[in-house]
């Protein structure tokens, strides 16, 4: 399995603040925001990385990350994502990479406490089609949200009014490599970009979906509110643990 971290996007929420620099390049706590995903996914087992960016800050990845060596990797692999087209297109640039296997895929604001092993090792074992990873939140309508029936996902609505469940999707997800084949399906959403949540629900419809229940807190950091509480967190607990 190989592993995708998405970075690009303007992270207009956090301006002034990405006026000068990508979202995922400011710190959480003691750490750049990118190393949690990089981390996230070599505790599960992957050391096969491509990290996606865009912007006018791309080159910054590359002087920090340099060929990985600081998380123990061989190398680090890259990709652009040109103007701001959504989740699903920004995954679409690693089908060359992908290479018919299968990934997972991490947004990079995504701060997780514990590890995705357990999921990893049973998407191994499910062997095709998609897994989702799940956290219950008090406020689910400011994410996607699925409505369920017991092990079973029947649909996923993004940012709904009246939520099925208070469950949030969070931005981590396993894919095999039909992907590539249900992304070029998509199209733009009322945002002008191909969405992710569309992508999710071509599995469901497929009956080809499975989910797990995040263990330990997460937070996204795309905000100030969720910068500030991503970097108490990881102060007080620590992040992405073995």
């Amino acid at each position: 399995m190989k592993g995708v971290v998405l970075a690009g996007g303007l992270g207009s929420r956090l301006s002034p603040l990405t006026r000068i620099t990508n979202k995922h390049l400011l710190p959480v706590y003691n750490e750049p925001m990118i190393y949690y995903p990089i981390k996230a996914l070599i505790n599960a087992g992957i050391d096969d990385i491509m990290i996606v960016t865009g912007g006018n800050s791309a080159g910054d990845f590359l002087k920090l990350l340099r060929n990985g060596k600081d998380f123990g990797l061989k190398h680090l692999n890259y990709t652009y994502q040109e103007g701001e087209g959504g989740i699903a297109d920004a995954l679409s640039l690693v089908e060359h990479f992908a290479d018919d296997e299968p990934i997972c895929v991490v947004l990079g604001d995504n701060i997780i406490e514990n590890n995705i092993r357990a999921a990893a090792a049973e998407y191994r074992v499910q062997g095709k089609g998609a897994k989702i990873l799940l956290k219950k939140v008090p406020d689910p309508q400011r994410f996607g949200v699925p409505e369920l029936d017991g092990d079973k996902v029947l649909n996923i609505v993004e940012k709904p009014t009246d939520p099925k469940s208070d469950y949030a999707v969070i931005g981590i997800y396993f894919y095999d490599a039909t992907v590539f084949d249900v992304i070029k399906t998509l199209v733009p959403s009322g945002r002008g970009e191909l969405e992710i949540t569309d992508v999710n629900n071509h599995y469901i419809n497929r009956g080809e979906m499975t989910w797990n229940e995040l263990d330990g807190w997460w937070t996204d950091a795309g905000t100030f509110e969720s910068l500030l509480l991503a970097s108490k967190l990881v102060a007080k607990d620590g992040a992405n643990k073995i």
